[in-house]
C-alpha cells in the first residue's frame, strides 16, 4: 500500500484506555516515520492536550486539533489555519445553554473556561489533563472578551443528547458542525472546522494526493477525514457507522489496532 501521510486520531484509536501510547503502537510508528511516511495527529482534543503526544511521536507535520479547528504547528507555535465560531452564534448557544442549566465548556486561545466548578468539570479535567479556568457565566465573560472561540462543549454524564442535538442542529446546521464525540461531549465547532477538510488542508500544504493518506479513526468526528483518505481505517471498537465510512477495519485500540494495521498493510511485517 502506498502511504505518504499518515493521519492518526488520538482517543480511543491510537491511545489505551489510560491515553498512553502502547510500546507496539509506538515502535510501528517509529518504523513508518523511518521509511519517511509524514505522521499527522488529528484529534478534537485541543492543540495544548495534543502537543505532548506530537512529541512522544516526533511529528514532522503541524498538529489537527479541535475537530480541525485549528492547525498549528508543533515546534514554532505558528497558526496555519483556524476556524473560530462566530460570535453571534456562540454567544446564543451560551445564552441558551445556561437557561436549560448545561454545562459548557468555552475553548479560547487554546485555554478552557467553564462557569462552575461541578462534576462535569471534575470529569472533564481528569480525562484531559488541562487546567480549567472559571469565570462564571460564561455569555458574560464571552460578551466581555468578544473573541470568537475556537469550540464550545456540552458535557452531560448522563449521555443523552439526542434531543439536544437535534435541536441545535435545526438551528445552526448551516453554520456549525455539531458533533458527539465521546459519550458524554456533545462538541460544536465552525462548520468548517472538520478532521476531513483540516487534512485536505494538509495535504494540499504538502503536495500529498489523496491517495497516497491513510487516516485512522474511531468516532463521528473522523468520518469526512476516513473518507478522504485514500485508504480509511476503523478500529474494531468504533461505531457502526464509522466501520462504514471506512475502506479497512482493524482491532481495537484496546488491541493494538493502528500497529496491526502498519505491519499488515503498510510495514510488511
Amino acid at each position: 500500500m502506498k502511504c505518504k501521510l499518515l493521519a492518526l486520531d488520538l482517543d480511543d484509536t491510537l491511545l489505551d484506555s489510560n491515553s498512553k501510547i502502547s510500546p507496539r503502537n509506538m515502535a510501528a510508528l517509529k518504523k513508518a516515520a523511518a521509511k519517511g511516511i509524514m505522521i499527522a495527529i488529528a484529534t478534537g482534543r485541543m492543540f495544548r492536550s495534543a502537543l505532548p503526544y506530537a512529541r512522544q511521536l516526533e511529528v514532522n507535520l503541524p498538529l489537527i486539533t479541535y475537530h480541525g479547528a485549528l492547525v498549528k504547528k508543533a515546534g514554532s507555535n505558528e497558526v496555519l489555519r483556524h476556524c473560530p465560531i462566530p460570535l453571534d452564534a456562540a454567544l446564543e448557544i451560551l445564552e441558551w445553554g445556561e437557561e436549560k442549566g448545561l454545562h459548557l465548556n468555552l475553548y479560547s486561545h487554546d485555554k478552557v473556561f467553564v462557569a462552575e466548578e461541578n462534576e462535569s468539570t471534575h470529569y472533564y479535567r481528569t480525562i484531559a489533563s488541562v487546567p480549567v479556568e472559571l469565570v462564571g457565566s460564561l455569555t458574560r465573560f464571552l460578551l466581555k472578551e468578544r473573541t470568537e472561540p475556537t469550540k464550545l462543549a456540552i458535557i452531560n454524564l448522563d449521555g443523552r443528547f439526542t434531543e439536544l442535538q437535534q435541536l441545535l442542529q435545526e438551528r445552526y446546521s448551516s453554520r456549525l458542525s455539531i458533533l458527539q464525540s465521546r459519550p458524554y461531549f456533545l462538541e460544536i465547532t465552525c462548520k468548517e472546522a472538520t478532521k476531513g477538510q483540516a487534512l485536505k488542508f494538509l495535504s494540499e500544504k504538502e503536495g500529498i494526493s489523496a491517495e497516497e493518506i491513510v487516516a485512522i479513526g474511531d468516532s463521528y468526528n473522523d468520518i469526512d477525514m476516513l473518507q478522504f483518505a485514500g485508504t480509511g481505517v476503523a478500529v474494531a471498537n468504533a461505531p457502526q457507522e464509522v466501520k462504514s465510512a471506512a475502506d479497512v477495519i482493524t482491532r481495537a485500540a484496546a488491541e493494538d489496532g493502528v500497529a496491526v494495521f502498519l505491519e499488515e498493510y503498510v510495514l510488511g511485517v
